[in-house]
């Protein structure tokens, strides 16, 4: 479901909307950009997250291009209400999204918020995953001052794990058939990420891009 390649740019570029709820900002990295969703996104977000090896361990994506175009309305509600972002994954030299990151606010806001993130499979092992990562960890504790970033991801989702851990997240709990997935329940892993650990690794990887290999 997810990208573990290795080739991190930590050269981050962001155009800052006046409000996120309003729009939000373009976040632009080494081959990748981040955005918000279009409606034009829905053809292509359809075929790249609903095949089987990429929405194995996902909540089940709409199962059309009308399903993901009311998605994507339902996404631009929740920013606007200030509850939820998700930005599109945009790689250079193309036009739509191959892919997704979410960031849903908790009960208290966005101190503690969890993300969740899907790309498409021609994408995996191409760095891209990495890269887009950094940048909506950079939004999620710039902009909206998340304290503590949560993910979880199912045991058996070797990928999204390793993906996890080497964006340095804490493996803390183990949730055991805490989710519902084809039928079955699953164990999954919770990690976190606190905003000082991001703001410290963020700092050592700008002076030493080299420890990420």
């Amino acid at each position: 479901m997810v990208d573990s390649g290795r080739d991190v740019s930590v050269s981050t570029r962001l155009v800052v909307a006046p409000d996120w709820r309003d729009g939000l900002p373009a976040l632009y990295g080494s081959g990748v950009t981040l955005r918000g969703l279009r409606r034009s996104d829905a053809s292509s977000l359809f075929e790249l997250l609903t095949t089987e090896e990429v929405s194995r361990f996902i909540s089940p994506p709409p199962t059309s291009v009308e399903g993901f175009e009311r998605f994507i309305d339902w996404t631009d509600r929740q920013r606007a209400a200030g509850l939820y972002v998700c930005f599109a994954v945009v790689p250079a030299g193309h036009d739509v999204a191959v892919g997704l990151f979410q960031i849903r606010a908790s009960h208290d806001g966005f101190s503690t918020a969890e993300w969740g993130f899907a790309l498409g499979s021609p994408y995996w092992g191409t760095g891209l995953f990495v890269r887009g990562a950094e940048l909506a960890l950079e939004f999620a504790f710039t902009t909206l001052r998340v304290h503590r970033l949560e993910a979880r991801a199912a045991l058996l989702n070797g990928r999204g794990n390793s993906a996890l851990q080497k964006l340095g997240a804490i493996k803390e709990a183990f949730l055991r058939r805490s989710v519902r997935c084809r039928g079955q329940r699953l164990d999954q892993a919770l990690w976190t990420i606190l905003a000082d650990e991001w703001r410290t690794q963020h700092r050592c990887l700008r002076l030493h891009p080299s420890l990420i290999h």
